[in-house]
């Protein structure tokens, strides 16, 4: 049999539900498993199912019936929402998290995909970050409500897989960042709020727009689609418990990030960095090692390219983006 007619085969018969399906994420994970004969996905929307909520998550796997469970929805933004959320943060994803592990062991689902967050790694990790590193100290203050909330995901994981057999598995992508991203400044993450803050200062003539911080952290970044296909290549290939880091294995800082999407936006003004704004976590890159081996993913999109279409997509899109925030 070749791979591609065993991949078929894994999702032709097979129900997925997709929290978080109607997202960012989640529109690319979508895509790809149509691309592998998925013939029966279902979507939980947050107006019918609050997945906060224990007897919504009973209610959501009865009507979806999953044999797999990607759990990707999350209430989730950058450093500015993260300070002023703290407690909706932690309160939501964790509740998510270990609502729908508890539901999905109890209701027979036949494994379960979550996805964790690169913003659980304690703050001080030694670049690049290795997945045994994740508990050797306390994640950065900023987003650690929100980290740590979805940590307790592996916790539970490797409990539930303990102590019942559940096969449940802990993906850790690094941020993510790609066409159809959130621009809502009051939530977005630090890729579309730099793309749309250079095409509206160039709008308005600005010679100068400031930038968070003194640009010295730096970041790892990994395009959706990539995201994506680790994600089903995971549920397809992996079944264990160690966490298990998704990235691409490129490191930037934000200084030359700023002045990369500078130069690919032509706006050609100053770059100014507001100090008394929280860095946030000083680096992060992953060791990628772990991915690639256990169920064969390497990122193939190149990071300029990604940019580019990245910013394509907005300016396409940017008045419906500002109707929406």
């Amino acid at each position: 049999m070749s791979e591609s007619k065993g991949k078929a085969d894994f999702w032709s018969s097979r129900r997925v539900c997709v929290t978080g399906g109607a997202g960012f994420l989640g529109s690319y994970v979508l895509e790809k498993l149509r691309e592998r004969d998925a013939k029966d996905i279902f979507v939980p929307r947050i107006e019918d199912y609050n997945l906060v909520q224990p007897e919504v998550v009973q209610r959501m796997i009865t009507d979806a019936h999953p044999d797999i469970i990607i759990h990707l929805a999350a209430n989730v933004g950058g450093i500015g929402a993260n300070r002023a959320r703290p407690a909706e943060f932690f309160y939501d994803n964790l509740m998510m998290g270990t609502q729908l592990i508890h539901e999905s062991w109890k209701m027979g689902v036949e494994k379960f995909v979550a996805i964790g967050t690169v913003c659980a790694y304690p703050k001080f990790t030694t670049v690049p970050f290795r997945e045994e590193e994740l508990w050797d100290g306390f994640p950065e203050e900023t987003n650690a409500p929100y980290g740590l909330a979805k940590k307790m995901m592996l916790v539970q994981s490797q409990a539930y897989r303990q102590q019942y057999g559940f096969n449940s598995i802990f993906l850790i992508p690094v941020n993510l960042y790609g066409p159809r991203d959130n621009f809502n400044l009051e939530t977005s993450h630090v890729i579309p709020a730099l793309i749309r803050k250079c095409l509206e200062a160039q709008d308005r003539g600005d010679e100068e727009f400031v930038v968070w911080g003194d640009g010295t952290p730096t970041r790892e970044f990994l395009y959706a689609g990539d995201a994506a296909e680790a994600i089903i290549l995971a549920a397809e290939h992996y079944n264990a418990s160690e966490p298990v880091n998704l990235g691409s294995g490129q490191e930037i800082s934000i200084k030359d990030l700023a002045e990369l999407i500078a130069q690919l936006t032509d706006f050609g003004g100053r770059l100014v960095w507001d100090t008394t704004k929280p860095n946030g976590q000083p680096r992060r890159a992953l060791d990628i090692s772990k991915a690639e081996e256990l169920f064969g993913f390497r990122a193939k999109m190149p990071f300029e390219e990604g940019l580019r279409q990245t910013i394509e997509w907005y300016r396409e899109n940017r008045l419906q983006v500002k109707v929406e925030g």
